[in-house]
C-alpha cells in the first residue's frame, strides 16, 4: 500500500508538473498538438464513442433490472451511509452543478442558433435546441458515471477492496494489477483528475468574474479570477478539513436548496406557460430521437458530421474522461445501497434535474431571442445567463444569487476532488488525511491559476479528453469484471 501510494503520487505531481511548464512556456504549441490529436481521435474513433456510449447505457439499465439489482453495495445487512435527499445532493458535487449554471442558457442557445441540420434560429429550432442539450447532459452521461462508480463501489463495499481505479480491473486481470500495471491505470486516474477540475474550476472562475463584470463593471482579467481562487481556495480548504460528513454534505444540501428557488424563480418570472409546453414537447422529442440522436455520424453531410464530432462525441469523450474524479465519489457516498437503487438513482434522478433544469433555463433564452429579439446567442458563454437575466424582474439581486449558487457548487467541486485525490493517492483510504487533501486542493487551484494567467485552459480541456480513449477500454474491461464478480457471487 505504502509503494502504490509512493509511486502514484510521485508520478502523478511530476506528470502535472511537465505538463503545467509545457502549458506555461508553450500553451500555443501545446494548445494546437492536443488540437489535432483530438480532431483526429473524433474523426477516426467518432463511430466508437457513439456506439460504445449507448452500449454502456444499455448495460446499466440491464444490471438493475437484472437478478443482480438487489446485491447490496456493503454487507447484505448494511444501510445506507446518507439520505436519499443528502445522497441525491451529494451527486451534483462532483462538478457537474457549475456546469448546469455554465451551460444552462448557453448550450441551448447555441444548438438553437446553429443546430446539425439547417440554418437555425427559427421556430422549428427552438425544441431542438433544448433536447440536443438533454442529450449531452442527460441518461448517457449519468449512465456512464453509475458504471464506473459501480465499479469502485462493489470492490471497495462488498468485497473489501483499495476504492482504486485499478482494483475494478482485478476481477479481468488479477494480480497483474499490483504491480505497474495498476500503477499506470491508477496514474492515469489521478491525472484525469487533476487537469478535469482544474478546467471545470477555470470556467467557474470566469463565469463569476463575468457575472461581476456584467452587474457591478467589475473588470474581467486574471488578477479579478486570481482573487476569487484564494477566496475560495481559503472556504474549500476549510471545508475539507471537516470531512465529509459535514462540509461536502452541509453544502450540497444548502446549494440543492438554493438552485432550487432559482430554478422556481425562472419558472415563475419567465415565459411559465411557453416554458412548460417546451418542456412537454421536448420530452417527446428526445423519447423519439433518443437512441438515433446517441448513434449518429452522418457520413454524407458534412454539417452534421462537424456538430456532431463538435458536440456530441466531445461530450461522450468528456464525461468518460471525468469518470475517476466524479464515479469515484459517487461511489464513496453511496454504500449500503442496492444495484438497482443506485442505478436508477444515478441515472434517472439526475437526469429528470438536468432535463428540467435546460428546459427552463435555455427555453428563456431561446424565448427572448425568438420573440422578444434579443440576441442571447451572440453572449458568450460565461455571459449568457446574465445577458438573459437582465430581461427578468429582480435582475441585480437574483445576478447575486447566481454567483453565489456558483461559487458554492465552486466549493463543492474542489472540496470533492481534494477528497477524490486524497483515496487516490493513500490506496483508496475511504477518510485520506486532511493534510493530503489540502496538498492536493493548493495543486490544483495553483494549477487553475497558472492556465487562467498563460491561456492554457482550453489547452489543458482538450488533453483531457484525449484520455477517454484509453480510459473508455479502461471502462470496457471495467464492465467485464462487474459481470465476472456478480456471476461469481450468484453461484456461490
Amino acid at each position: 500500500m505504502k509503494e502504490r501510494f509512493t509511486i502514484v503520487l510521485k508520478v502523478s505531481i511530476f506528470l502535472a508538473a511537465v505538463f503545467v511548464a509545457v502549458g506555461i512556456f508553450i500553451p500555443e504549441t501545446m494548445g494546437n498538438a492536443f488540437a489535432e490529436i483530438q480532431a483526429f481521435m473524433f474523426t477516426t474513433f467518432g463511430w466508437y464513442f457513439q456506439i460504445l456510449t449507448t452500449l454502456f447505457f444499455i448495460f446499466a439499465i440491464y444490471l438493475g433490472l437484472s437478478r443482480h439489482g438487489g446485491v447490496r453495495l456493503g454487507s447484505p445487512d448494511e444501510k445506507p451511509e446518507f439520505s436519499r435527499p443528502v445522497w441525491f445532493s451529494m451527486l451534483f458535487s462532483a462538478g457537474i452543478g457549475i456546469g448546469l449554471f455554465f451551460f444552462g442558457i448557453a448550450e441551448p442557445i447555441d444548438h438553437f442558433s446553429a443546430p446539425p441540420v439547417g440554418e437555425g434560429g427559427t421556430e422549428a429550432d427552438a425544441v431542438g435546441g433544448v433536447t440536443y442539450t438533454w442529450l449531452h447532459w442527460g441518461l448517457h452521461a449519468w449512465a456512464i458515471y453509475a458504471l464506473v462508480a459501480l465499479a469502485l463501489a462493489l470492490q471497495q463495499f462488498r468485497y473489501k477492496a483499495p476504492g482504486l481505479m485499478s482494483t475494478t480491473l482485478s476481477p479481468v486481470f488479477g494480480a497483474k494489477m499490483k504491480g505497474p500495471l495498476g500503477h499506470m491505470v491508477d496514474i492515469i486516474a489521478v491525472f484525469a483528475t487533476i487537469f478535469g477540475v482544474a478546467a471545470s474550476l477555470g470556467l467557474g472562475a470566469q463565469q463569476i468574474n463575468a457575472g461581476l463584470e456584467y452587474v457591478f463593471g467589475v473588470p474581467y482579467n486574471f488578477a479579478v479570477q486570481l482573487l476569487i481562487m484564494m477566496i475560495i481556495t481559503i472556504i474549500f480548504v476549510t471545508s475539507a478539513m471537516t470531512g465529509i460528513h459535514k462540509g461536502i454534505k452541509y453544502l450540497s444540501t444548502i446549494n440543492i436548496s438554493l438552485s432550487g428557488l432559482f430554478l422556481l424563480f425562472i419558472v415563475i418570472a419567465g415565459p411559465t406557460l411557453f416554458l412548460l409546453n417546451m418542456f412537454a414537447s421536448s420530452l417527446a422529442h428526445y423519447a423519439a430521437t433518443f437512441i438515433p440522436m446517441g448513434m449518429r455520424m452522418s457520413p454524407v453531410d458534412a454539417q452534421e458530421a462537424d456538430w456532431t464530432q463538435a458536440w456530441t462525441v466531445f461530450y461522450w469523450a468528456w464525461w468518460i474522461s471525468w469518470t475517476p474524479f466524479v464515479g469515484m465519489f459517487i461511489a464513496r457516498v453511496s454504500r449500503g445501497r442496492t444495484i438497482r437503487e443506485f442505478i436508477f438513482g444515478v441515472i434517472l434522478a439526475p437526469s429528470l434535474v438536468t432535463f428540467f433544469w435546460f428546459a427552463m433555463l435555455g427555453g428563456t433564452g431561446i424565448y427572448l431571442e425568438l420573440y422578444e429579439s434579443i440576441p442571447i446567442s451572440d453572449e458568450s458563454l460565461e455571459t449568457a445567463l446574465f445577458a438573459a437575466l437582465q430581461e427578468l424582474p429582480l435582475t441585480t439581486f437574483v445576478s447575486v444569487a447566481a454567483m453565489a449558487i456558483v461559487i458554492i457548487f465552486f466549493v463543492t467541486t474542489a472540496d470533492s476532488a481534494t477528497f477524490v485525490l486524497g483515496m487516490q493517492s493513500t490506496g483508496g483510504r475511504l477518510n485520506p488525511p486532511p493534510s493530503i487533501k489540502v496538498m492536493w486542493g493548493v495543486l490544483f487551484v495553483s494549477i487553475t491559476s497558472i492556465l487562467l494567467l498563460v491561456g492554457g485552459l482550453d489547452a489543458f480541456q482538450t488533453a483531457i479528453v484525449v484520455l477517454a480513449l484509453p480510459l473508455s477500454i479502461i471502462m470496457i474491461f471495467m464492465c467485464v469484471g462487474i459481470m465476472k464478480i456478480l456471476n461469481e457471487e450468484k453461484r456461490a
